[in-house]
C-alpha cells in the first residue's frame, strides 16, 4: 500500500491501553489514526473510508469482505461494567428499553439476551442523544462505554450484558475487534499486534494518564475487560454472530457477503444456526 494505513479506533476508555501502545510504537508513522464512537468507526469501515477499525463485531454480516486481524480485541469474560441495561425497576417489570445509538453490537446483544436469557419482550426504541434522562419508571436503557460507567451512579438496577451472555452461553463476549475490509500486510499486522501487547503491559501508566472519578480504571482494565482474542472468545464471537439476523436490502433480498463462515486469523469457524 503506497499510503498510510487508515485505522479507526473507539473514543472510549476501554481502548486506552491499546492506543497507549499504538501511539508509542514505531508503526505509528505508518498509520493515519481516526478516533470516534463505535458506530461511526463502523460506518467508515463499511464505506471504505478507513482500512481497518476497532469496530463492533455486529457489522460483520454487512461486509462483503472482512478480515479479523491480530490477537487482541475489546472483550470480557464476565462482568464488563460498561455495557449494561439500566433501570429503576426489576427487569420483569420493564415495559420499554431505549437502545444506545453508539454501538450496534451492544444493541443486538441486548435483543438476544432479552429474548433468550431474561425471556421478556419490552418495546424496543432506538434512542438518540441525551436518552439517559428518560431512563425512569418502567423505561430502561442500554448504555455503553464511559457513559455506562457514569450511569452506574444513578440506576437502581444494573444488568451487565457480558455477565448475562456468560450465563446464557458459558462463553466470553467480544464487543469489538480489529477488522479490515481488505487484506493487510502480515508484517504490518505483526507490528500492530506487538503495539497492542505493549499497551496492555503498561496499565499503570494508562491509568495515570486518564484520571477518572466514576470507576476504578485499574480494575476496569484488568478485571472487567479482557483484551486477548483467544479461542474461547473466538467461539463466543461465532456463537453471537449465529444469533444475528441476516441483513436484507431495501427490496427484501439478502445482502451478499460471507455470512455463515467466519475467518479469524486464518482459522475457519462455522457459525451456528440461530
Amino acid at each position: 500500500m503506497d499510503r498510510k494505513i487508515r485505522v479507526g479506533a473507539v473514543s472510549y476508555l476501554n481502548t486506552k491501553p491499546l492506543l497507549y501502545g499504538i501511539e508509542r510504537a514505531r508503526i505509528r508513522k505508518d498509520i493515519e489514526l481516526i478516533i470516534d464512537y463505535p458506530a461511526r468507526i463502523a460506518a467508515m469501515l463499511l464505506n471504505d473510508e478507513i482500512d481497518m477499525g476497532l469496530v463492533p463485531v455486529a457489522i460483520i454480516p454487512f461486509m462483503r469482505e472482512y478480515h479479523i486481524n491480530g490477537q487482541y480485541c475489546i472483550g470480557s469474560n464476565g462482568n464488563v461494567a460498561s455495557v449494561c441495561l439500566f433501570s429503576e425497576t426489576p427487569i420483569e417489570k420493564i415495559e420499554k428499553v431505549l437502545l444506545d445509538y453508539q454501538s450496534r453490537t451492544s444493541v443486538e446483544l441486548a435483543k438476544v439476551l432479552l429474548k433468550e436469557y431474561w425471556k421478556v419482550s419490552p418495546e424496543l426504541i432506538n434512542a438518540g442523544k441525551d436518552f439517559r434522562d428518560h431512563i425512569k419508571g418502567v423505561t430502561a436503557g442500554v448504555v455503553i462505554g464511559d457513559r455506562a460507567l457514569e450511569q452506574r451512579q444513578h440506576s437502581t438496577y444494573i444488568y451487565d450484558l457480558a455477565e448475562a451472555w456468560k450465563g446464557l452461553t458459558g462463553l466470553p463476549f467480544v464487543f469489538a475487534a480489529w477488522i479490515s475490509n481488505k487484506p493487510l500486510d502480515p508484517g504490518f499486522i505483526r507490528e500492530f499486534d506487538e503495539a497492542n501487547r505493549q499497551g496492555i503491559g503498561h496499565i499503570d501508566a494508562v491509568v495515570a494518564e486518564n484520571p477518572y472519578p466514576f470507576f476504578n480504571l485499574h480494575d476496569y482494565f484488568t478485571k472487567h475487560l479482557d483484551y486477548r482474542l483467544d479461542e474461547p472468545k473466538r467461539q463466543g464471537l461465532a456463537t453471537f454472530l449465529g444469533y444475528l439476523p441476516k441483513p436484507v436490502t431495501q427490496d427484501g433480498g439478502e445482502v451478499e457477503g460471507r455470512v455463515g463462515t467466519l475467518f479469524i486469523n486464518e482459522i475457519k469457524l462455522d457459525l451456528p444456526e440461530s
